[in-house]
């Protein structure tokens, strides 16, 4: 009984951590106090479960009993302040909540506080990803250890430090103004795309990807989704992760070599997720909101998912994308997609027009993708040697041993005269 039960709690965790915790947080004001009595909660829900079993509403008693300690620990601390007094004295000790209900109201006010509160722009990329997904998405600290092949002090260390950020800037647990809420939605997109970048194309270690940083990502932008209904680019965010999430079966080959998008398999793409993000760029469209830069990305990869094969790709479309996009939010990396677009619409050469000023680039010398774009539309150009020279300068950029392997290849194709 007591493994089922630990199963049972641990699955759970999963679901309905994130939702005790944001509670607490509006009720305490403190994420270590939110999160240490969201964990109390689940510790006395394995004790109890264990003797009388499950409850027929496990959440709703997770709920119910974190908040009991909430109240039990703001009645014990600091009883000389008022405001502590008032919160526990209009709080009753019991508290009928069923969970089973849909995401709305104040549960998804505090779900998004949450979220925000993850995502304040006063902490860095890394500690944003890492203090969401623990917070929002309830992974382990060895999880994310694993996930980012990063020692698990690391991980705890850079979780520690964004919560004493916050506490120290004093940032509240509150959902941000009318005013503040699109710029602050904007950071919070950021992070679930980096998240989902990283497991959709890993820069470090052995493997390419990393299935469950994607499955998380996934999960955020659904959470966000549900909680931001007609916003036009987080539905943007979510069509651009399904379709490319419907490719991860076709990614890689039977030795664990990646597989670029030309040349896969589409029979093997996820046909679930690629009519779900279809249908949310149907959505986006019917709200008159492809004009953001994740609905732009999103249009583009529904460009992708309705080609049955490669040669069908409408490359001229993705083109003028690609053109909108580089006019709305012009960056380096959305340059040289458009450059490879280009080449693929109308010539290696019209695409190299593009791609080679970027190499010029000083905040590009490290981007191992770069040298590897030139280097496919020289070989393509009947350019070997000077293409694998720039293949060798790929390898030597990236730290995924997959790609390293990959481009030593191609750079060898070259050497041979073969490397098309």
């Amino acid at each position: 009984m007591g493994t089922e039960v630990d199963r049972r709690v641990a699955a759970l965790w999963r679901v309905e951590s994130p939702r005790v915790t944001a509670r607490l947080a509006r009720l305490v004001g403190d994420l270590d106090t939110a999160e240490e009595l969201a964990q109390d909660a689940f510790v006395a829900a394995l004790e109890r479960w264990r003797r009388d079993g499950i409850p027929d509403n496990p959440a709703a008693w997770l709920t119910k009993t974190a908040r009991d300690l909430a109240v039990d620990r703001l009645r014990r601390r600091d009883t000389g302040r008022a405001k502590y007094q008032v919160v526990a004295a209009s709080t009753p000790l019991t508290v009928e909540h069923d969970l089973d209900e849909v995401v709305d109201g104040a549960l998804a006010d505090d779900l998004l506080g949450l979220v925000f509160m993850s995502c304040h722009p006063i902490l860095s990329a890394d500690a944003r990803s890492a203090l969401t997904l623990k917070l929002v998405c309830g992974l382990r600290t060895e999880d994310l250890a694993r996930a980012f092949l990063a020692p698990e002090a690391t991980i705890a260390q850079r979780i520690v430090r964004a919560k004493r950020t916050l506490a120290a800037a004093n940032v509240r647990f509150e959902l941000p103004g009318p005013k503040e809420r699109p710029a602050r939605l904007d950071a919070v997109r950021e992070v679930i795309y980096l998240v989902f970048n990283e497991g959709h194309t890993a820069t470090t270690g052995d493997n390419w990807i990393t299935p469950e940083l994607c499955a998380e990502a996934l999960r955020l932008g659904r959470m966000l989704a549900t909680l931001t209904p007609g916003d036009t680019e987080t539905l943007g965010l979510l069509a651009l992760m399904e379709i490319q999430a419907s490719r991860l079966p076709a990614r890689l080959a039977a030795d664990g070599s990646p597989v670029l998008l030309m040349d896969q398999d589409r029979s093997r793409w996820d046909q679930l997720l690629v009519r779900s993000g279809l249908t949310h760029v149907e959505q986006v469209d019917a709200l008159g909101g492809t004009v953001g830069p994740y609905a732009l990305q999103a249009a583009i990869a529904a460009c992708h998912a309705r080609a049955r094969v490669a040669e069908d790709t409408d490359w001229e479309r993705i083109t003028a994308l690609y053109d909108g996009l580089a006019q709305i939010s012009p960056s380096p990396v959305v340059e040289l997609n458009r450059g490879v677009a280009t080449a693929q619409a109308f010539g290696p050469e019209a695409g190299l027009e593009i791609v080679r000023p970027l190499l010029e680039r000083a905040d590009l010398r490290g981007y191992h993708l770069l040298p590897a774009v030139v280097g496919d539309l020289l070989c393509r150009n009947g350019s070997h040697e000077e293409a694998r020279e720039h293949f060798l300068r790929s390898a030597a950029l990236t730290k995924n041993t997959r790609e390293r392997a990959t481009m030593q290849d191609r750079a060898a194709q070259c050497a041979s005269g073969h490397g098309a």
